[in-house]
């Protein structure tokens, strides 16, 4: 499937349905690799995350063990290094389907991800041959070593430092690492540290090595089964051929890594989301009060229908997303370039940064109101809701926190319109110039026309913020971060809109027998975004337009998120009603 979107470019772009890949185009091999994931949550996760919270000895590392026997700890990884050669779609699918795996699903995300990927995509041969076999099997296990007491999201003030030896043989590290994930078992870590104090710089470091030593496990509000340490590093020697990649290009590592590790934090996301909606729909069914299940009120029903809303957007725009890299990623094969997921994950940074916020907000968003469905018994730890609302919070701040990935989504595009890659500008003068021409108001009965002018629009919002922002503060704007997150809210909502549209849009014309729900969601959160869309918009203009400019503008921001009533209330309790008979997440 070709995609004409480069990464960005949905924002002055147009996609059709045909262009988009959905849950709906997963193959029988997709299929039956989400029934294989969930049997093994079923059977060898789920059943014992107490003990797994208790971090009992050995249970985390042999539970890798049965998933790397599986083939899911290497699905990704090439034929030629012991992986399974899978294609990014299915990697992702797979990352999705074990999220409902608690601190399991942190484990395994950090080891096949983030812990694995570094030395795939930039070790040498000798190197990926040694390592990569046994990460795929899960012989080895990984981790990956970033994060220190004084650089949390400023990762390049780092002051883990790496000495050169007199006969250039070896580098002495030192310094600290600290929240480092499956520290307490992982064989082989990743670590970032200055050479000569500047020139930052990744190393692969065995856990055996002399001067490597390790901090007691935290104690965690959740994820409390993932095993997390502080390294010390003292004169830890390690072999000059253990360097990652080249000298002080470490950042080209560490942040093209975390393209993907946003991503699939996305993935695993919408996995644990499923799950709690699962338990909060069951619990709903059989709670009775006032002699009368509390699935029959309509306040449950509002959130239990929101919960299927927010994941149906989330799931949407993940697998766009994935399929846009995967067809990236052959393309530049084709080309001859190398490390060619990383490129295209590169293509797609904007949307990655994107799907960490909107995929851990709406995690957070399914488990409080899990919790509160569950009322006194959410609060209590005999209740799995209790879990997964303590193990939803951290999404928020692993991978970037959801305020940096803001603030870079915006960075991002005024980079690359700055440099070429995407007429920003442009097209938000295009905008201005229709604020001073007299609006449309004509209709287009057309099945979905109402609801592709609502995007457009939202997207006219956008550009019209943008520009004036980047044109009345120039590089002030860059300070102005309250202005950069309130039109990444808008950015955000609009790609998720438009991607639910897209997706119902198949489904109709595919005949799928849940397309009338899938218009529901759709429509419901076309209705929803366009108030957050206005709010954010005039809290942005009102912090730097003044005067005429900004009467016009706010005038144009009413315009442009002016939607058609819906009864969101009978849509809701349509997707609550199909919910509460399955009691699953039903889209696919």
């Amino acid at each position: 499937m070709k995609t004409t979107i480069e990464g960005g470019g949905f924002l002055i772009q147009t996609s059709t349905p045909e262009q988009t890949f959905t849950p709906e185009d997963f193959n029988e091999e997709q299929h039956m690799i989400i029934q294989m994931c969930n049997e093994f949550l079923d059977k060898d996760v789920l059943p014992y995350l107490i003990e797994i919270d208790q971090q009992k000895e050995g249970l985390m590392p042999s539970l890798l063990d049965k998933a790397g026997e599986l083939g899911l700890l290497g699905a990704a990884f090439p034929e030629k290094y012991g992986g399974l050669g899978k294609d990014f779609v299915t990697a992702t699918l797979v990352n999705e389907c074990l999220g409902g795996g608690h601190s399991f699903a942190v484990a395994m995300a950090a080891h096949n991800g983030i812990g694995s990927l570094p030395i795939l995509y930039f070790g040498t041969e000798e190197q990926k041959q040694k390592y990569i076999p046994k990460l795929a099997t899960g012989e080895m296990k990984g981790a990956y070593a970033l994060t220190e007491p004084g650089s949390g999201s400023d990762a390049l003030g780092a002051r883990t430092t790496a000495t050169l030896s007199a006969d250039g043989k070896t580098y002495a590290i030192n310094g600290q690492k600290i929240w480092i994930t499956n520290a307490g078992f992982a064989d082989v870590f990743t670590v970032f540290a200055k050479i000569d104090g500047d020139k930052f710089s990744a190393f692969i470091v065995d856990r055996n090595t002399p001067g490597l030593t390790f901090g007691e496990e935290e104690h965690k509000m959740g994820i409390k089964g993932s095993s997390t340490r502080q390294l010390f590093f003292e004169n830890c020697i390690v072999p000059k051929d253990n360097l990652l990649g080249e000298i002080g290009k470490g950042h080209i590592i560490a942040f093209n890594i975390l393209n993907i590790g946003r991503l699939k934090l996305c993935a695993a996301a919408t996995g644990a989301a499923k799950h709690a909606l699962s338990i909060s729909t069951t619990y709903a069914k059989t709670r009775e009060q006032f002699k009368v299940p509390i699935a029959s009120f309509g306040a449950i029903q509002h959130k239990l229908a929101e919960m299927v809303i927010r994941l149906f957007a989330a799931e949407s725009s993940l697998y766009r997303t994935s399929q846009w890299i995967d067809n990236k990623e052959h393309e530049l094969e084709a080309a001859g370039k190398q490390d060619a997921l990383l490129g295209a994950a590169e293509e797609y940074a904007i949307e990655c940064a994107m799907l960490k916020v909107l995929g851990s907000e709406a995690l957070d968003y399914v488990v409080d109101e899990g919790v509160q469905i569950h009322g006194g018994n959410g609060f209590s730890d005999e209740y799995n809701i209790s879990r997964a609302y303590r193990d939803s919070r951290i999404n928020r701040i692993f991978e970037g926190t959801n305020e940096i990935n803001r603030l870079l989504t915006l960075d991002m595009y005024l980079k690359r319109a700055m440099k070429g890659r995407i007429n920003i500008m442009g097209a938000a003068m295009a905008v201005q110039k229709e604020l001073m021409s007299i609006p449309d108001f004509g209709s287009d009965d057309a099945p979905f026309a109402a609801e592709q002018k609502a995007i457009a629009n939202f997207k006219k919002a956008i550009l019209m913020c943008a520009g004036a922002a980047a044109q009345k503060l120039m590089m002030k704007l860059e300070s102005e971060q309250e202005v950069l997150m309130n039109i990444a809210d808008m950015i955000i909502d609009t790609f998720q809109a438009e991607s639910i549209l897209l997706r119902s849009m198949k489904m109709q014309n595919n005949n799928n027998p849940n397309a009338a729900l899938a218009l529901d969601a759709t429509r419901t959160f076309i209705f929803d975004a366009a108030d957050r869309i206005s709010h954010a918009g005039k809290e942005a203009l009102n912090a730097f337009a003044d005067g005429d400019e900004q009467r016009m503008m706010l005038m144009g921001l009413k315009r442009f998120t002016k939607v058609d009533s819906f009864n969101t209330k009978d849509a809701r309790r349509r997707i609550a009603a199909k919910v509460l008979e399955t009691e699953h997440y039903f889209f696919v």
